[in-house]
């Protein structure tokens, strides 16, 4: 096999490493190409093309989280990782645990660790790599890198809820909400969500930006129930979808530009937290980019405007 040929096979694998270090598409796939590009360089062959490249992606995205970190603390607004709505990488006996690992709530706990801890819990918890791997990646010792991982499992086991929706109840509640949604069933709506609902939107200043969110069922319902029919006149579409492996939607235009994504993120049985990227510097890789001040000016007129009959 050559070396072109091996590393396409590992290709999904590192992707998936890069993504949940970064939590950008966009900056994983320049990692894996520059991981590539070392290992095209790299004079002789390593004795395992899966570790070499595994230590390489890591330690580019290592690297480059140090720098992002700085860009996030000047953030305008929340800041959300850009949306990823299907996970290269497989592994059908570990498929739930690789999901719930992706999803916007656990990514935004993995900020809060640093970017050595994040590394190692990554390759760790997620992929299952042996310490001796783990410690010759990172450039530390073993005993470092299990101290590491402990530490990252307290920080992530403090933030997660204690119960969580399975998938298939996910899934089916998520189809309610959008069924409600699309409908404008307001009392549907009430019943699918949290009393203490939030909905945030990552917008980055580069789009229509909602305060600092909507809070409480009152509040979201009334928001949802009003956005949505003059939205739907306009001609825009709700396309449910998953995205961070949780039940969510793309939304878009009448030409089929993509204005934002939403995740859900369902517990007890109802919705506690709407999470939408509307910075258009995070859409590029889900599809074009509608112009969200355009649609949001059309659909207020929209609103403004008596119903035909």
């Amino acid at each position: 096999m050559s070396r072109a040929e091996e590393f396409e096979e590992l290709r999904p694998l590192l992707f998936s490493i890069a993504y949940r270090i970064l939590g950008s598409v966009t900056e994983a796939e320049d990692a894996v190409q520059e991981t590539w590009l070392r290992y095209e360089a790299s004079p002789t062959p390593p004795a395992s093309a899966k570790a070499f490249l595994a230590t390489v992606v890591t330690r580019v995205s290592i690297n480059v989280l140090r720098s992002a970190r700085v860009r996030r603390e000047e953030y305008v607004g929340p800041w959300f990782p850009e949306p990823l709505l299907t996970d290269p990488y497989e592994d059908p006996e570990r498929a739930a645990e690789l999901a719930d690992s992706v999803s916007m709530a656990a990514l935004l706990l993995l900020e809060r660790l640093t970017p050595l801890e994040r590394a190692v819990f990554v390759l760790r918890e997620v992929f299952d790599f042996g310490f001796p791997e783990i410690a010759s990646a990172v450039g530390r010792s073993q005993a470092a890198c299990r101290q590491l991982v402990v530490r990252a499992r307290r920080h992530m086991h403090e933030g997660r809820p204690r119960f969580e929706a399975d998938r298939r109840e996910r899934e089916e509640l998520a189809m309610r909400f959008f069924d409600a949604f699309t409908e404008g069933d307001v009392d549907g709506l009430r019943a699918l969500l949290a009393a203490d609902v939030q909905m945030v939107a990552d917008s980055g200043g580069k789009a229509p930006q909602w305060a600092t969110g909507f809070f409480g069922v009152g509040q979201v319902s009334g928001m949802l129930a009003a956005l949505l029919p003059p939205f739907v006149r306009i001609g825009g579409v709700v396309e449910p979808h998953q995205v961070n492996g949780r039940p969510g939607a793309i939304f878009r235009d009448r030409d089929g530009k993509v204005i934002n994504t939403w995740t859900l993120d369902i517990l007890d049985g109802q919705i506690q937290t709407i999470r939408t990227v509307s910075n258009p510097d995070k859409l590029g890789h889900v599809g074009p980019v509608a112009d969200a001040w355009a649609v949001l000016r059309e659909t207020r007129q929209a609103r403004r405007a008596p119903d035909r009959p």
